[in-house]
């Protein structure tokens, strides 16, 4: 390969943009402080410096440190990564280490380098790499490789004597500690890869044979340091998987793309080539197993062990006194802070729970916390506790101490049984360790040098680095110093591209080489100091550094230089310019001289002791930092200086014809003349930018033969022949720049015929067939794009020279019809002998056809069947695109873009040699039935996305080829999928769902938006706005839900507790003062039972609605239980101790506000450990209102994040209502889970979970009621036996001795039942190994009495003495147990059906079992009743009052004795029941049919109360309160989140109403009622999944509390588990255009059930949807709005995303059409004013009012410049009105981007008609655009809506068109038939407007037409022969005349289809 190409040793190139380099780092480490620093640290006790080399180190004065730091710098560049910046700019980044400090920079061309970070560490700075770690995934290992790719963590690492720290790009850091010493550290496409030192120890520890890792890997920074595994090549027996753990293999390179190592063996002076993956499960057992063995000796194993032990003990990071160090101090640590306590603990629990699996690698919960918290402490803290050699200290197992001596005075250790008090831990520690890590990376060797050949030991590669040459061969290229020569090994992917091989080796003798990346090439420094460019190993040429003499010049021509160092500059003066000089090849003169410059860079001294060893000027001795294609040169003098090589081309142009030959010739022929190119390009002193396609052109013909310089064309100027616009401007040079040009030009005299040959020894002389097909290709890619089209037509002058001399005729008529002007003046053509015709190669593909992509399109749309269309795989992108896309959407095979693409495209490759008699695979002619055009532009909407296709190309897309592309995007936006991904949506133009795909929520996009239309609060300051504790109900949905009032004002008064209420109570005259005061003070006691109950309320109503801010404690309101008694506003209080108040009154209400407060806070937020504990109040009255703000965050998830330390810590402070908070919080965020660890948390709680045998633990009963339902919570669902049969028998619990479970039993009873139901929740009578408890049997015993049961099992110690205090006996205590067995039943029963269980709950059906039960138990069985028979439920008062039992309902024997008191109770709680039940049945649902039954009942029962009859004092005022305020709260449950206004009137109604009996409860009810009603300000409602009406049943429970401190029959805590059941089915649309929220109309499709058939309603959104697994579809209606339609028939997770991001959906106008705000009936639009007269619409639009119907900017200027008329501009009327028409077209069918389009088609026509046309392009464009309209219109009228272009327009153009060849054709068609015939035209008749006709009717190029045409005696004949040409049937009926009449003759038969067509 290395053999020389042409004369190449003169030629050299010009290397530019010299610059001298300094690294960046070096001069901010000048500025840098870290020498104040030292001072600084020098003052602080050594004790408090952490470093690790001691506080020795530190004492050195400052000029040490900086002449250390000289000593001691690095750095490295390397190219931009993007993610750093946005703009898309080139720059590089240098990492450069000094001292201890790291200063990362950024810099590029046009910007100067700036520090992106900077680092500054302990310890001296060892190495500072890059690297990039995937971010760690909690899924298994498998599924973690598969996510590596996105997931990247980009890092950069600094490594220190004792720890590696890791900085993320993002903000994270870590340390991870070093179990040894490292050598080396590299980054991998895995992590690191760190090498460890040799140090002498191994040798002492190490049996024979056996020694210890080399190489670790280490993942990720939390990860553990793990051992690699190697596995070497070669069959022999010592080729098995084992650790890497040679100690003379040395790894010199690593990389990530592709994942090699390579290493050098020092032994055998080798170097391997290694691939790096990830460890197989073979090899990690292998490996395991092997080192389980006990090979060689015990004490190989030891070693092993102790190592992993001591790398385990590391990677924990324990603190400096672990134990098991006996550091004299006798193995008590003696340290108290909270660290050490801990790690010790961390290892004795470490001891108690090690099993073999635990060591799972990261996660193991032996690591967890302790590791976290370690991690998160300082560096200090996390230094490793010895150091030095002694971490690898075995003299455990040796009876004498040893002192080890580190690099740092070491504490002595004493080890060995004898001296460590310590030893017993110790071995049980290393024992337990026995097992090794896991192994993650695995070594596979791929290729090794031959041995042998170089034994010498220096031989190790100093430089190692990949590069590719031109024709994209890779090689790995190593530079061995010593040898001076640079070994590249070439390698090359395996077929299935799972492995590399390498395959040969060549040598190049070499001082240095750096590789640059993007022009495939690399630099090479020679032995004589002269650079080189290389690519591959072929030698390209000589580099010349202006300003540094090339040594192969000697000095002594130019004495005169030497005396003046001046002279003797590193960087030009004029470093800009990129060519300094031209070079003569006959005198070279001395560089210098011309380069006199100011900046003289050194010193006279230094440049005098240069002087005296070497010459003045200095010369490059190495090459470093390549960086794409600049590289830096380091002089002998010291500095250094950066260059660029150039590229081998800039003009777009040049570089596709060079990929386009690289892709067809052979890879010599190729290389031969990339060379060739590369050399004449960059000559010094070349051409400039403009020249560069003519220096190609030159260079590319002479290479094939041509004599440049006789041939016209390329000899003259060049501004005639290039008609692109970009020539004309620039000043055309003569070509007489040209490098192959010797002899001058001035004697060439016009040249005579014979000497236009070529010369057939030409490198490229036999390939000119084959590169011309592939220019010809490129110039048909060239005409597919309009920014490339005027290249195109430079491209044609080349084509149509080689088309001439090859003969191919129809090409060149082909490039005559595209450009007629241009190829008209080319007339010369070269002979080429017929002799040597023969030694071409005429490739298969070749035909004498011309492939024409417009020609293959336009065929498609007329139905036509083509060949397959050639096509260059890499080049011909955009041919391939328009290929494919047609035949998938015009042609409709749904199969093109898949696998039949070869039915379409043919694709070349370079040694093709197929016959063509090959029949070619014919396209089944069988297409698809078109049924689903609609389908069919969908799949190519997505397909063009996936390959890549955007907008913007599809402006590049010339009009009439982009149509049907178009028209497929317009029909998809009509009718889009809901779950497209983002860039498909951006392709068909709906931004809406663009937006979509972003997940945004409402809050967060609130910055941007602006409370535009937020309805304001009636006169209310700011002081009372921030206090309330609701401001943040989102006020713009708000306000567009309930747009006619003000009611989420009022529900905010009723609701605030946080302003002292009004006392008004007037003083009779004969109460003296002092009772005054304490009537008004009982009467602020009374409205303060409602002050207290009012936060349950307010949690609901202000649900989910804020986003905490970090920084922030979250605003608590107050709970104000003040008054202010009118006239005077004199304030009242509770405590002036006149009346008795009850103590710890406010205490649970405050629990209430906090919760409150809490729930605020959005599930979505950021919310982290810390920041809860900030919350964490000051003063100790505040903690109950923490404890609740801590259940509020277990409610809405944010307590999992809370520590386990923390949860520990409030627990241990034994505050009771902190303890309720969190155990309910903690369970709620783990609900289901089973989590083990809170499952342990909530044991320790609960007696009955621990052993008989533990200690009593004095545990509160609330806290135990609280634990108890929190196992029901983290169990829910799960039917788990052991929990279920304790809390089975916890329901019956007897009360104990010594006042045990003796006050408020019935609260834990029911906590028990409603546990129980809430585990076994729904599984009915399959409860899965539970049989043997018989559950329901119990219940029923529990629900109706009788004997109590043994007690079996474990709680049977517990039970042995019976209560001192109550006596029940051996009865069950019905009152107790009752109402926890009921809703037990009725939970695990939930919607069953089961008709038996059922009956067991029907009320008794006689008076006198009626007298024994409870009419509270009646509502509950009720209520159990109805929901386990859920599917009976109706919403009707025929079905609640079916209910209450027959007895009731008739009329009654007076004579019997009725106790009518029992049976009015009766009835109305079984009422009341009913109502709750239908009150869940359809909760959320607004269904009004069960909201008008349950409005009428609650009418009923307070007419009861109204009037005090007999029927009110019967029930007794508390019971009807009951059980009005039970169907209060279902019709709130009904109506949940729609804030009705019936709902509304009733609550404020309860609200008035203070005194008598209204208690605390009561109030406690009224107002969840109204919070229900307005669930998270009307964005949530309620569900009635199984979780969701087990919550309900735990709030809602019938009996709430008769005062604050009440917690005998319900835990008031529970009240709050209503928010589970909360779910947000509020849909929101925001125009994607201002971002506000407006209205749209929706369209909601039921599925069909058993109650009614499929059903669609239309809803106006803002509003809540039903829910979802009830809808089939949701749909945004037009015509205001764009359609989209949500699916949920296949899936509703894209939906419920919507909705859980605040239902934001995005809608966008249609144009012409106004918001339904701004336009309620749609009168205003565009479209209504012209719905009566259609045909005068364009006339009645005018221009101005275009900015009323479309946003879009682009539209709305169009109309101010080109539809008014402006003084600037004198337009015609008619054009005007033509715009206008246009414009009004597009707005009106939505289609704006259609504008161009039908500006284009005007253009074109226009320019026909004025007969201005420079080249037939656009009526190629115009003819597809007709040609897809007839296939349209021929389909029939009904697919006439499908085209894009509807109007009128397209026939009165088409008809302008016709007009204008049909004139042109009477006159001329004598032409035409010559030209048919074959004739040679005259000059003068080869017109334009032939070309023209010929294009646009298409007319075959055959030479022979006529005479297949001519002799018809028919019309019928005619046409049968012209279908055979493909000429389409309206065409040929155009050349009638000319064919059959002669011109003259009868026009009868054509006369009529000439205006038909």
């Amino acid at each position: 390969m290395s053999e020389v190409v042409f004369e190449e040793t003169a030629t050299m190139i010009a290397a530019g943009e010299l610059q001298s380099f300094v690294p960046f780092g070096r001069e901010h480490c000048r500025n840098h402080p870290n020498a104040f620093n030292l001072q600084l640290r020098e003052l602080q006790p050594a004790s408090e410096l952490w470093s690790s080399d001691g506080a020795a180190g530190l004492v050195g004065s400052l000029q040490e440190v900086s002449l250390q730091e000289r000593e001691r710098e690095c750095w490295q560049l390397r190219k931009g990564c993007e993610g750093v910046r946005e703009e898309e700019v080139e720059f590089e980044e240098e990492l450069y280490a000094a001292g201890a400090v790291v200063v990362w920079s950024q810099g590029s061309r046009s910007q100067a380098s700036n520090v992106y970070k900077a680092f500054t560490v302990d310890g001296p700075v060892q190495q500072a790499l890059w690297c990039n770690f995937a971010a760690p995934q909690n899924q298994k290992d498998e599924e973690q490789q598969e996510q590596q790719e996105e997931q990247e963590e980009q890092t950069v690492c600094i490594v220190q004597s004792s720890c590696i720290n890791v900085h993320t790009v993002s903000g994270k850091d870590f340390i991870s500690p070093l179990p040894f010493q490292v050598s080396n550290v590299w980054a991998t496409k895995f992590g690191l890869l760190l090498e460890r030192k040799n140090t002498t120890t191994d040798v002492q520890l190490t049996a024979p044979g056996e020694s210890l890792p080399t190489v670790f890997s280490m993942l990720h920074p939390l990860d553990e340091i793990a051992p690699v595994v190697c596995k070497p090549a070669g069959q022999f027996e010592g080729s098995r998987v084992q650790y890497a753990s040679d100690s003379s293999r040395r790894i010199v390179f690593s990389c990530c793309r592709p994942s090699l190592v390579v290493s050098y063996d020092t032994v055998m002076g080798t170097h391997s080539v290694w691939a790096l993956r990830a460890v197989t499960q073979d090899e990690r057992s292998t490996v395991l197993q092997c080192s389980a063995e006990p090979v060689g000796t015990p004490l190989g194993l030891m070693a092993l062990g102790l190592l992993t032990s001591h790398l385990r003990n590391i990677s924990r990071m324990d603190s400096p006194g672990a134990p098991g160090l006996g550091t004299g101090t006798s193995g008590v640590v003696t340290s108290g802070s909270p660290l050490h306590y801990g790690a010790l603990h961390g290892h004795q629990s470490r001891i108690m729970t090690s099993s073999p699996g635990s060591h799972s690698r990261v996660h193991s919960p032996s690591i967890s916390n302790m590791a976290a918290l370690s991690r998160a402490h300082s560096p200090g803290m996390a230094a490793p506790s010895f150091s030095g050699a002694s971490r690898f200290n075995t003299s455990l197992h040796s009876p004498s101490p040893r002192v080890h001596h580190g690099p740092a005075p070491s504490p002595r250790v004493h080890h060995g049984p004898a001296h460590s008090p310590n030893s017993t831990a110790n071995d049980t520690m290393l024992a337990l360790e026995m097992e090794p890590i896991v192994p993650d990376l695995c070594m596979e060797q791929l290729w090794s040098e031959a041995a042998g050949c170089h034994r010498d030991m220096s031989s190790q590669a100093s430089k190692v680095f990949l590069t590719s040459d031109l024709c994209e061969n890779r090689y790995l290229c190593f530079l061995v110093e010593s040898h001076q020569q640079l070994r590249c090994v070439k390698f090359m992917e395996s077929n299935n591209t799972s492995q590399l091989i390498f395959t040969s080796v060549t040598t190049i003798a070499a001082k240095d080489a750096e590789p640059l990346q993007n022009i495939d090439a690399m630099l090479v420094l020679e032995a004589c100091g002269s650079l080189v460019l290389y690519t591959g190993t072929t030698r390209v040429s000589k580099v010349f550094v202006p300003g540094l003499l090339s040594p192969s010049f000697s000095l002594t021509n130019h004495p005169s230089h030497l005396g003046t160092p001046a002279e003797n500059v590193s960087t030009p003066a004029n470093a800009g310019s990129r060519h300094l000089q031209r070079l003569d090849d006959a005198a070279m003169p001395s560089p210098v001289s011309e380069l006199r410059g100011p900046n003289i860079k050194h010193h006279e001294g230094s440049f005098l002791e240069d002087y005296s060893f070497q010459h003045a000027t200095p010369c490059i001795h190495a090459l470093r930092d390549s960086v794409c294609n600049r590289v830096t040169l380091e002089l002998t003098s010291g500095s250094m200086l950066r260059i660029s090589i150039p590229e081998i081309a800039t003009s777009e142009l040049v570089r596709k014809c060079l990929q386009a030959i690289r892709f067809i010739l052979p890879k010599e022929a190729a290389m031969k003349v990339l060379v060739k190119w590369y050399n004449i390009y960059n000559a010094p002193g070349g051409p400039s930018a403009h020249v560069e396609w003519n220096l190609f052109v030159t260079c590319f013909m002479t290479l094939m033969g041509y004599n440049t310089e006789r041939l016209a064309w390329t000899r003259n100027d060049l501004d005639y022949l290039l008609g692109s616009h970009y020539h004309r401007q620039m000043n055309p040079q003569p070509a007489c720049c040209n490098p192959l040009s010797s002899e001058s030009f001035s004697s060439v005299s016009s040249p005579s015929g014979p000497s236009l040959r070529l010369d057939s020894a030409a490198p490229l002389f036999p390939h000119v067939p084959a590169l011309f097909y592939v220019l010809h290709l490129l110039h048909q890619e060239l005409q597919l794009d309009e920014l490339q089209r005027a290249r195109a037509s430079s491209l044609v002058c080349l084509l149509q020279q080689l088309a001439r001399d090859l003969q191919l005729d129809q090409y060149v008529d082909q490039y005559w019809r595209d450009y007629p002007s241009l190829i008209s003046s080319f007339t010369e053509s070269c002979v080429i002998d017929q002799a040597l015709i023969g030694q071409m190669q005429r490739p298969s593909f070749l035909r004498a056809e011309p492939p024409c992509v417009l020609s293959w399109l336009s065929g498609c749309l007329r139905g036509e069947e083509s060949p397959p269309f050639p096509c260059l795989p890499v080049i011909c992108q955009r041919t391939r695109l328009l290929v494919l896309s047609y035949a998938l959407y015009i042609v409709g095979d749904g199969s093109a873009t898949s696998t039949g693409a070869a039915k379409y495209l043919v694709k070349l490759s370079a040694g093709q040699k197929y016959c063509t008699s090959e029949p070619l695979s014919r396209r089944q002619s069988s297409v698809k039935v078109k049924s689903s055009s609609e389908s069919l532009a969908e799949q190519l909407v997505v397909w063009l996305t996936s390959e890549g296709f955007t907008l913007k190309d599809l402006e590049s897309v010339p009009f009439g080829v982009a149509l049907p592309i178009r028209e497929a995007i317009y029909r998809c936006r009509e009718q889009p999928c809901s779950d497209w991904s983002e860039e498909v949506c951006l392709l068909i133009g709906r931004q809406d769902l663009t937006k979509q795909a972003h997940k945004m929520t409402l809050a967060k996009s609130k910055a941007s938006v602006g409370s535009g239309l937020s309805l304001e609060p009636p006169a209310a300051t700011e002081a009372d706005e921030e206090e309330d504790g609701m401001s943040d109900i989102i006020q713009e949905v708000t306000g567009l839900i309930w747009s006619q009032d003000l009611r989420v004002q009022e529900v905010r008064r009723l609701l605030q507790s946080s302003r002292p209420v009004r006392v008004s109570v007037v003083q009779l005259p004969e109460v003296s003062d002092h009772e005054y005061i304490e009537e008004k003070e009982n009467k602020l006691l009374q409205l303060c039972q409602r002050t207290m109950a009012l936060p349950v309320g307010r949690g609901l109503f202000t649900l989910f609605s804020y986003q905490p801010v970090p920084t922030e404690p979250l605003p608590v309101p107050k709970l104000n239980l003040t008054g202010r008694a009118p006239p005077r506003n004199t304030m009242v209080d509770l405590n002036s101790g006149n009346i008795d108040v009850p103590p710890n009154m406010t205490s649970w209400p405050s629990f209430h506000n906090g919760v409150a407060a809490g729930l605020k806070i959005a599930p979505a937020s950021q919310v982290d450990s810390a920041w809860i504990a900030y919350n964490k109040p000051k003063s100790p009255e505040l903690a109950h209102e923490y404890a609740g703000f801590l259940m509020a965050l277990g409610l809405n998830g944010h307590l999992t994040k809370l520590a386990t330390l923390n949860i520990h810590d409030y627990l241990t402070k034994g505050h009771e209502m902190t303890s309720i908070g969190l155990l309910l919080g903690v369970s709620s965020a783990k609900l289901g889970t089973m989590d083990m660890s809170i499952t342990r948390l909530l044991g320790i709680h609960i007696p009955a979970l621990l052993p008989p045998t533990s200690t009593e633990l004095d545990v509160p009963h609330n806290i135990q009621v609280a634990a108890v339902i929190g196992i029901g919570l983290v169990y829910q669902g799960t039917g788990h036996r052991h929990n279920a049969e304790v809390l089975l028998s916890e329901i019956g619990r007897p009360p104990g001795p010594e006042m045990e479970y003796c006050t408020d039993r019935e609260s834990y009873s029911l906590a028990a039942g409603l546990a129980l139901g809430m585990v076994c929740l729904g599984h009915g009578s399959n409860l899965i190994g539970m049989m043997d408890l018989n559950v329901p049997e119990q219940l029923y015993q529990y629900m109706v009495g009788g004997h109590r049961r043994a007690q079996a099992g474990a709680s049977r110690e517990r039970h042995k003495s019976p209560s001192y205090q109550i006596k029940e006996g051996d009865t069950i205590n019905v009152d107790v147990t009752c109402p926890g067995a009921t809703l037990a039943l009725a939970m695990i029963y939930l919607k069953t059906n089961n008709r038996s269980i059922a009956d067991w709950l029907k009320p008794p059906d006689t008076w006198f079992l009626l007298d024994f039960i409870k009419p509270e138990f009646l509502l509950l069985r009720t209520l159990a009743r109805c929901i386990i028979m859920w599917d009976e439920i109706l919403p009707n008062t025929e079905w609640v009052k079916s209910n209450i039992p027959q007895i009731m309902r008739g009329t009654f024997d007076p004579s019997e004795d009725i106790n009518m008191e029992t049976m009015a109770q009766a009835q109305d709680y079984i009422t009341a029941g009913a109502c709750m039940a239908l009150g869940l049945r359809f909760a959320g649902s607004a269904n009004s049919d069960a909201f008008d039954c349950l409005y009428e009942f609650a009418r009923t029962f307070m007419k009861i109360m109204s009037f005090a009859g007999t029927a009110a004092v019967q029930t007794g005022y508390y019971n009807l309160q009951t059980g009005l305020s039970m169907i209060l709260l279902a019709m709130s449950m009904v109506m949940s989140g729609t804030g009705n206004l019936k709902v509304l009137q009733l609550c404020r109604f309860f609200h008035k109403r203070t005194g008598g009996e209204m208690n605390y409860g009561f109030h406690m009810a009224h107002h969840m009622a109204l919070g229900l009603l307005f669930l998270g300000g009307g964005r949530y409602t309620l569900s009635t999944s199984n979780s969701a009406i087990a919550a309900l049943l735990c709030a809602l429970y019938p009996h709430f509390p008769a005062h604050s401190t009440d917690n005998r029959y319900h835990l008031q805590a529970l009240r709050h588990l209503a928010v589970l059941a909360a779910e947000p089915r509020l849909l929101v649309p925001v125009d994607v255009d201002s971002l506000k929220p407006c209205y749209a109309l929706l369209e909601v499709t039921y599925k069909e059930t058993k109650w009614y058939k499929e059903t669609t309603v239309e809803l106006m959104a803002p509003t809540m949807l039903p829910e979802l697994h009830l809808l089939k579809r949701v749909k945004v209606k037009g015509p205001r709005y764009w359609e989209l339609s949500v699916d949920l028939s296949r899936e509703t997770q894209h939906l419920q995303s919507i909705l859980s991001r605040d239902g934001v959906l995005y809608v966008k106008l249609r144009a012409g059409q106004l918001p339904y705000k701004d336009d309620p009936q749609g009168w205003k639009s565009l479209l209504a004013s012209t719905v009566n007269h259609r045909s005068s619409g364009i006339r009645a639009f005018k221009p101005e009012a275009i900015s009323t119907f479309t946003s879009e900017p682009a539209l709305v200027s169009f109309a101010e410049f080109f539809c008014k008329t402006s003084e600037g501009v004198q337009h015609r009327d008619d054009t005007l009105l033509l715009f206008s028409a246009m414009l009004y077209e597009c707005v009106t069918q939505e289609c704006p981007e259609m504008l161009p389009t039908y500006i284009a088609i005007e253009q074109a026509v226009g320019a026909l008609r004025r007969a201005d046309l420079q080249q037939t392009f656009p009526l190629w464009q115009m003819r597809l655009v007709v040609e897809l309209w007839d296939s349209r219109v021929q389909r029939g009228p009904a697919n006439r809506h499908d085209a894009l272009l509807t109007s009128e327009f397209l026939p009165v153009m088409k008809n302008m068109v016709d007009a204008v060849l049909d004139r042109w054709l009477t006159d001329n068609s004598c032409v035409l038939r010559s030209y048919m015939r074959g004739e040679a035209l005259p000059e003068a008749a080869r017109s334009i407007m032939l070309a023209s006709f010929l294009v646009y009717r298409s007319i075959p190029s055959l030479k022979n037409t006529h005479a297949q045409l001519e002799g018809c005696s028919s019309l019928g004949d005619l046409l049968w022969r012209s279908s055979r040409l493909r000429i389409p049937l309206r065409d040929v009926l155009r050349l009638v005349p000319v064919l059959l009449g002669s011109g003259s003759g009868p026009l009868g038969p054509s006369g009529l289809p000439l205006q038909a067509f």
